[in-house]
């Protein structure tokens, strides 16, 4: 028998992950036991309908129980904990598998063969609450500890150790009503609080869905007994299979494939109702994408920041060596009277008096009285020479200061386009590209070599869409891959996009069906630009410019930073940023 305990679901959820469960692994086979991870476990079961995997996290932030088809990577050497379930389950048959009362517990019983043959009963417990979440494996004819994947001792825990050979004890039960055993007519409190601490095995967005059934006014029940009514309706749902399982999206909370997921359960929750619901065929499926995306958007904004922080610091620097080189270049542009002073002075020398801080002449040009400053230690026709040189310096010191005001530019722009693609990557292993991108370019630390395993160079894999007639549409999602799109991937017929003065990804229409630029109807235009709007610092905005061009007039300068090319011959569009399908 397994037992788990999810505090990441509520009762309810496990009630019905649990039945879920029950028809789909019971008799079961467990062929293989895999430990990816400190916290997970992954048991593939072969059943009558096939090989299944069981997912088990016991992660402060993760805890779920669900079927999953996702592959994890295991390592090397097994676990401690991994190699003894091997020991004690695998080849067993699970027997069972049930909820224990309304609580976040989950059993399932295991036949297995010991060392000599002879059949015994196991169980694996799994709490799955919070940071206290645990495994452990139990004998069912003794009750004792064989194991746990985290072993508790008095130090931690007085109530309850979980260790070898001590008796496993359930967790505390709390002086509440099971929801199990709530009646339909039964009163209760109209505060979610209230609620919660009346009724056992409910989470609070449940809470507040009963409550808010309340304000029905058609309801046949009574305002007291509505929510009672309610979780009836529920429990009934899971019971005759009729329940859908759904998570509530928000879309407007990054720029992942999927936005990021805020809530899932198996029932309306009406203060979800305003975000994308997103309906699975089962309760694992909507379970595993749940924690997937949201584990998998917790993980990507971690390891970004610290990049984003680095690509930051640098932007800021770059920026200020602007504003001094673009004082630099204004002081540069006003020497002319450097000149000037030093044309006056050689035709005045004989009014300059020995040792003098200063003299006034008169400007031949205009008639008006120049007073000119003076190094009272140099003759007045080394003072000429000194301004003569500082003019001339000057105007070298404009050329100079201007390449490299280019230069600062593009790495201005190429700075923001990094943090652009950082903002938009919704991957580790994005990341990882954009990482190696800027060691190369110098803007990030090389790693330790002890980290810098030779890796595979990352497979290009630009974003897909298909316009309304049908038309194939990439994005880049970083400037490597906006190079290898545009400057290999691309023919020379294809269009090319992107937004207008403003940092985003490469965008190519694929025309090779012989069809060119002047083919495309304005309608096919727009709708890519606006995709392109999409995937750019702009795509909050409105109205916004989008430079297109057949990809024969783009080019990328030589030992130009990724993703920096120049192009002619464009024409420009404004569009509000959207992708296709979507109702931005």
């Amino acid at each position: 028998m397994v037992i788990l305990i999810v505090m990441a679901y509520d009762g309810i959820i496990t009630y019905a992950i649990t039945r879920e469960l029950a028809s789909g692994i019971t008799l079961g086979k467990i062929e293989k036991v895999y430990q990816p991870g400190p916290e997970e476990l992954v048991m593939l079961i072969h059943t009558r309908a096939g090989n299944v995997r069981l997912f088990i996290s016991v992660g402060s932030q993760s805890a779920r129980v669900c079927l999953t088809t996702n592959t994890y990577t295991n390592p090397d050497q097994p676990p401690t904990f991994c190699m003894l379930l091997r020991k004690h389950l695998q080849g067993g048959r699970i027997t069972e598998v049930r909820q224990k009362d309304s609580e976040r517990i989950i059993e399932i019983d295991i036949e297995a063969q010991n060392e000599l043959g002879f059949s015994v009963s196991r169980r694996l417990i799994i709490e799955i609450m919070a940071k206290h979440s645990n495994i452990v494996l139990i004998d069912i004819e003794t009750g004792k500890i064989i194991d746990s994947i985290k072993r508790i001792s008095i130090d931690v825990n007085r109530y309850r150790q979980l260790l070898p050979g001590f008796v496993y004890q359930y967790p505390p039960q709390q002086d509440k009503i099971p929801f199990h055993d709530v009646t339909e007519d039964m009163e209760l409190p109209h505060d979610d609080r209230a609620l919660m601490a009346r009724i056992g095995g409910i989470s609070p967005a449940v809470s507040r869905e009963l409550l808010a059934y309340c304000a029905d006014k058609h309801s046949a029940a009574t305002l007291s007994t509505r929510p009672a009514a309610r979780l009836m309706e529920i429990l009934r749902s899971i019971e005759d299979g009729t329940y859908v399982p759904r998570v509530y999206v928000d879309e407007t909370s990054g720029k992942t494939e999927h936005g990021t997921p805020r809530e899932f359960h198996i029932t309306d929750l009406e203060e979800y109702e305003d975000l994308t619901r997103i309906d699975f065929d089962t309760l694992s499926e909507a379970v595993e994408f749940f924690f997937s995306n949201r584990e998998a958007s917790n993980m990507v904004r971690q390891k970004s920041m610290p990049m984003l922080k680095s690509v930051q610091s640098a932007l800021s620097k770059a920026l200020l060596k602007k504003k001094k080189l673009s004082e630099d270049l204004l002081n540069a542009e006003n020497s002319d009277r450097f000149r000037l002073f030093g044309e006056l002075l050689t035709a005045n020398i004989h009014m300059v008096k020995p040792g003098a801080k200063r003299v006034t002449v008169t400007n031949y040009y205009d008639g008006s009285l120049i007073d000119i400053p003076l190094d009272e230690k140099i003759s007045a026709s080394a003072n000429a020479q000194r301004y003569f040189k500082k003019y001339s310096k000057a105007r070298t010191a404009i050329h100079e200061k201007q390449a490299q005001l280019e230069d600062n530019e593009r790495d201005i722009q190429y700075l923001e386009s990094v943090i652009q693609t950082i903002e938009a990557a919704d991957s580790v292993q994005l990341l990882e590209t954009i990482r190696d991108e800027l060691e190369q370019a110098g803007y990030v630390r090389r790693r330790a070599k002890a980290s810098q395993r030779k890796r595979k160079a990352a497979k290009p894999e630009p974003h897909k869409y298909t316009l309304s007639d049908g038309t194939q549409v990439l994005v880049g999602r970083n400037n490597t891959e906006n190079d290898w799109l545009t400057m290999k991937y691309a023919s020379k017929t294809d269009v090319w996009m992107h937004t207008k003065d403003i940092p985003g990804s490469h965008l190519i229409i694929r025309l090779d069906d012989g069809r060119t630029i002047s083919d495309l109807p304005a309608e096919l235009i727009y709708e890519a630009a606006a995709i392109a709007a999409w995937h750019s610092k702009a795509g909050n905005s409105s109205n916004v410019p989008v430079d297109y061009v057949p990809v024969r007039y783009v080019k990328k300068p030589a030992g130009s930073k990724p993703g920096m090319v120049i192009f002619t011959h464009n024409q420009t569009v404004y569009v509000d940023p959207a992708l296709p399908g979507s109702k931005k």
